[in-house]
């Protein structure tokens, strides 16, 4: 079986930069937000939060859904970009 690829398309892209700008804004560390992640039930380190943010890791579903509760915002804020809120 072939490796699947692990490039990230556009959307992804569009989600590890609306995540970073939205934990800047609110004066988040990548640890304190993957602290509230991890407190609301999906464990997170900040390593792992780094390589989403930094598009080296997708940001699957489970991720997307509580990194938007984490950070107070829809799922949909982060597919869209920071100009959806």
């Amino acid at each position: 079986m072939a490796a699947r690829s692990l490039e990230i398309g556009p959307a992804g892209i569009r989600v590890a930069r609306t995540i970073e700008i939205l934990r800047t804004e609110r004066g988040l560390a990548q640890r304190q937000l993957a602290a509230r992640c991890t407190a609301l039930g999906r464990p997170m380190s900040n390593t792992m939060l780094s390589r989403i943010e930094r598009a080296q890791r997708r940001c699957d579903i489970d991720d997307l859904v509580v990194i938007a509760e984490a950070l107070l915002v829809s799922p949909l804020v982060l597919l869209r970009g920071p100009n959806a809120t």
